[in-house]
């Protein structure tokens, strides 16, 4: 059987804000990922979750799934698994499942979450239960352990302890291993035993797209804790596509594209996974391009930026600009620049450490607030601030010396 595994397409996300959208580069991923599938006679994709970036996706991202996944499926012969991350909204995800069937697209939402035995476009589910299904495709048969996303909550929906000590003694990893070790004894020698799940286990390398509440600490997972029967663990969450530590066996997939700067030094790719029983599971990296690349540019002067922005006007990418300056930069050098090259996301200036004065109180008494909070903002933003803004931020501080 052949298996494409894929994750954490964020449809609908933004960089760094609400006016830099990344649907035109998640639309160019899908068409060149139905191309991939198509030329590699994939049987079956997986999806490790996070397909959107939260629970309210916008309608064009949701159209653009399903526009998509009846593509990937080849309108029901090639079937789709699919889980829920932790910036899906399980039922929202799970809503489409009655039209979704017939194009053999299966969506698992919680880890309590049952899938109904019967007939999806040309897969059959034979049989299932909390955490896993068995399907029958072209002959063969596989076992598919499906743990969406586990938060602390969901999982103790499934593990009932008598009292609070009992609870507090056994961790989060520990539960993630009871888990799969119960869900692994409806492996068999005669069917392709593969896991998915949306965690972080420890030892994966991490960037700054991922939100860092779920990421270490208490929500981490030993891969001594993965499930050691699987011959091929399809893992989402992190976005940097990798090994599990020293495992054989378990992949991220990773993002399809770049969601952060910390993104910009590694290619981004999806796994074609050949496997039949008993055997080890060939694994192959299949390299996406990148759509719209995010780039660092770094600058000794002002001038030099300008010059780059007007020289590279035409190029499609996103920029964070930092430069090295005395000073903080001037408003109209940053509209300047901005009207030279579109979609900058930020701009940051290197300024050089300044001597602080001998009284720095008695220089703050001397000066007024208006002269005060222009620093500040400043010293926060890296330029001036407008004159709407200030009078603002002055009107507002009157009116509140009126009330004292």
């Amino acid at each position: 059987m052949k298996i494409m595994h894929t994750s954490d397409w964020h449809l609908g996300k933004y960089l760094d804000g609400i006016k830099n959208s990344r649907l035109e580069e998640q639309e160019k991923f899908l068409n060149e990922l139905i191309s991939i599938v198509e030329k590699e006679s994939i049987d079956m994709i997986i999806i490790a979750g996070d397909i959107y970036d939260n629970g309210n996706p916008p309608a064009k991202a949701e159209r653009l799934l399903y526009e998509s996944l009846k593509k990937l499926s080849n309108n029901g012969k090639r079937p789709i698994i699919i889980i829920a991350g932790n910036h899906d909204n399980p039922e929202r995800l799970m809503s489409i499942s009655p039209l979704a069937l017939e194009y053999g697209i299966i969506i698992i939402g919680t880890p309590k979450n049952i899938v109904e035995i019967g007939r999806y476009g040309v897969c059959n589910v034979v049989d299932s239960g909390e955490g896993f299904i068995e399907i029958e495709l072209n002959g063969e048969k596989a076992v598919i352990i499906t743990l969406a996303y586990p938060s602390e909550k969901r999982l103790n929906e499934v593990f009932i302890f008598e009292d609070d000590d009992n609870e507090r003694m056994v961790s989060y990893s520990e539960k993630i291993g009871e888990i799969f070790n119960n869900l692994s004894k409806n492996y068999r020698e005669d069917t392709i035993n593969i896991a998915t799940s949306h965690i972080f286990v420890n030892g994966g390398i991490t960037s700054d797209s991922e939100r860092s509440i779920e990421l270490g600490g208490s929500l981490a997972v030993s891969a001594l804790n993965l499930p050691k029967k699987a011959q091929y663990i399809a893992l989402g969450h992190l976005h940097r596509p990798q090994r599990v530590g020293n495992t054989s066996n378990a992949y991220y997939a990773g993002s399809p594209i770049q969601y952060s700067k910390s993104e910009v030094n590694y290619a981004k790719s999806v796994y074609k996974v050949e496997v039949v029983p008993k055997k080890e599971a060939k694994v192959e990296r299949i390299l996406l391009s990148n759509y719209k690349p995010i780039e660092i540019w770094k600058f000794e002067s002002i001038e030099e930026a300008i010059e780059k922005c007007k020289n590279e006007s035409n190029r499609d990418c996103w920029v964070y600009i930092k430069v090295k300056t005395d000073e903080y930069i001037n408003q109209e050098y940053i509209k300047l620049m901005n009207e030279y090259k579109k979609d900058i996301i930020e701009i940051i200036p290197d300024i050089k450490e300044r001597e602080e004065s001998e009284n720095p109180t008695e220089d703050l008494r001397e000066r007024s607030m208006k002269e005060k909070f222009s620093d500040f903002y400043l010293k926060q933003k890296g330029y001036d601030i407008s004159d709407e803004l200030l009078e603002l931020f002055l009107s507002i501080v009157s009116e509140d010396e009126k009330e004292d």
